[in-house]
């Protein structure tokens, strides 16, 4: 998932770069909407992995 939300980061520094406003927005907004689900993620699995090692 973090590499989707790289590929759409890029996406919107190129669109970005050649002066597509609107396409740039949409990639940037939906490489940080990838980026947060990726985190929420991250700090779920590494709660299941204290849990299951405590246990």
């Amino acid at each position: 998932m973090l590499y989707w939300a790289l590929i759409f980061l890029v996406v919107a520094l190129v669109a970005g770069a050649l002066g597509f406003g609107g396409i740039a927005g949409a990639s940037a907004g939906i490489a940080q909407i990838l980026f947060y689900i990726f985190l929420i993620l991250l700090a779920v699995s590494l709660v299941m992995g204290l849990l299951r090692r405590g246990s």
